[in-house]
């Protein structure tokens, strides 16, 4: 049984012994209901109460709620007490928001760091205003640019000219690898030595290549259908994988499984772990399987072929063969496939010569969301990772002043931001730096070219807010 307090039972006790000594006497029954009453608080404000409630647990009928609700929401009329009259009331205010030079102030204010404010502003609602007057008066620039030329140039003779083959890739190690002929060379970005990793004779070179997630292993498709790992680090080949019969053309990695494509028209899923490698092995393109790549989170496998279709596979259904989606909408082989690197399940494509198209795929619908006609052959395809963009390289083209360009574009509407025109020859592939600051693009004309278009723009501590500094919302970028 719950514990009442004990001058309510007393208060009640005497209640009871007044109604018993005398039932019928009225006026006390009317003054003792109106114990806890408002209207008698109101009505006589100098009448002290003995018991107006627990000491704890306020009592809610001694409230009046609408007064209070009006008192706290209604801020145009002030609550005056006619105990004081006026010059009391403004020498009181001026205590309270003047100091002692008379300049006003006020007891309670929000400040931000003073490393990070600018200006010495009194309370939050200032800086709100501050921030937008500068806003207005702060006219539009152009952060982002492109850069006038190649930060880096390197000679890549015997380049093979084939659209279809994948033979550079930059690893997380920071090592760049190219096949050019019939040999495989490693370029190191940070001590610039370049060493060559291996030679083959001319019955089977290397068509395509790429690096593990963790860069330990380096895997090589050939001509003749023979898929390596390579230890870079040692210089030594690990295993050969089989499986194709023809040509490998695209190889991606999904942790310890490797996906290959070849013109034999099937893809293979290897797990490098295993004796028995072959995993899964897919058939439904009709042509070579020109372009494979895993999504971020390794859950969806994009593959696009030389019959201009472009499928899209589930990792957890690819043992029963069943794709989730086909897409027919390109005109030409599709090779370059990039994932969004921020907005999961976005998937970009680019098509061929007849097509010259770079469609956004959204894969969780099944639908395309923009589709954007460049008119020229596209080649391949980087996301920027620091900014909204996307950047395509290009090779033939019916208009001479498009072709053999690269093109950065504003995702996601798609809008230009600008092209370079350095190139004297198609652009076969592109790849990106580890920091994804810096691209590099092999070109058919026996060279690799970098750029450094990826960059952050350079901090512009102008534009930083004295509100933004306070609540902290912004950060210093990378570089």
């Amino acid at each position: 049984m719950p514990a009442f307090p004990f001058f309510l039972v007393q208060d009640f006790l005497v209640l009871l012994q007044g109604l018993k000594e005398n039932p019928f006497d009225q006026n006390m029954w009317e003054v003792q209901s109106d114990w806890y009453s408002p209207t008698r608080m109101n009505s006589s404000p100098n009448t002290q109460y003995e018991f107006p409630g627990d000491r704890f647990i306020p009592n809610r009928s001694l409230m009046d709620l609408d007064q209070a609700q009006s008192l706290l929401t209604n801020r145009t009329v002030p609550n005056r007490n006619s105990n004081f009259n006026e010059a009391y009331r403004q020498k009181l205010q001026d205590q309270l928001t003047l100091d002692s030079d008379g300049n006003p102030f006020k007891m309670l204010v929000f400040r931000g760091s003073p490393k990070s404010s600018r200006k010495p502003l009194r309370c939050v609602d200032e800086m709100r205003r501050s921030d937008e007057f500068d806003s207005n008066m702060i006219k539009p620039t152009q952060l982002r640019s492109l850069p006038k030329g190649e930060s880096r140039v390197l000679d890549a003779p015997n380049m093979r000219n084939d659209f279809y083959m994948n033979i550079m890739d930059w690893g997380k190690n920071n090592v760049l690898a190219v096949a050019l002929g019939l040999d495989l060379y490693l370029w190191n970005s940070e001590t610039v030595n370049v060493r060559k990793l291996f030679h083959v004779n001319e019955n089977d070179h290397p068509t395509s290549l790429a690096w593990s997630q963790d860069a330990k292993y380096l895997a090589v498709g050939y001509k003749g259908s023979k898929l390596q790992l390579w230890d870079a680090e040692a210089s030594k080949l690990v295993r050969s994988l089989k499986g194709h019969n023809r040509r490998v053309a695209t190889i991606t990695w999904n942790g310890h499984t490797l996906t290959s494509g070849s013109r034999d028209r099937s893809i293979i899923n290897h797990d490098v772990r295993a004796r028995n490698n072959v995993t899964c092995h897919l058939r439904a393109h009709s042509q070579e399987v020109c372009g494979l790549k895993w999504s971020e989170t390794g859950n969806l496998l994009a593959s696009g072929g030389n019959e201009n279709l472009l499928y899209i596979w589930e990792s957890s259904r690819m043992n029963s063969s069943k794709y989730l989606y086909c897409f027919k909408d390109h005109c030409a082989a599709v090779k370059a496939l990039a994932w969004c690197p921020y907005q999961s399940g976005v998937l970009a494509s680019g098509g061929g010569t007849e097509d010259g198209c770079i469609k956004l795929w959204n894969t969780q619908m099944g639908t395309c969301i923009n589709t954007i006609d460049t008119n020229s052959q596209v080649c391949g395809l980087e996301w920027n990772r620091h900014h909204k963009e996307i950047l395509s390289g290009h090779g033939y083209s019916p208009r001479e002043q498009i072709k053999n360009q690269l093109c950065l574009w504003r995702y996601p509407s798609m809008e230009k931001v600008g092209n370079l025109k350095r190139h004297t020859s198609r652009v076969l592939q592109l790849s990106q730096s580890p920091d994804g600051l810096t691209l590099v693009s092999a070109v058919a004309d026996g060279t690799l070219r970098f750029w450094n278009i990826f960059g952050p723009p350079c901090a512009d501590n102008s534009r930083l807010s004295a509100l933004d500094s306070f609540l902290s919302n912004k950060t210093s970028p990378i570089r």
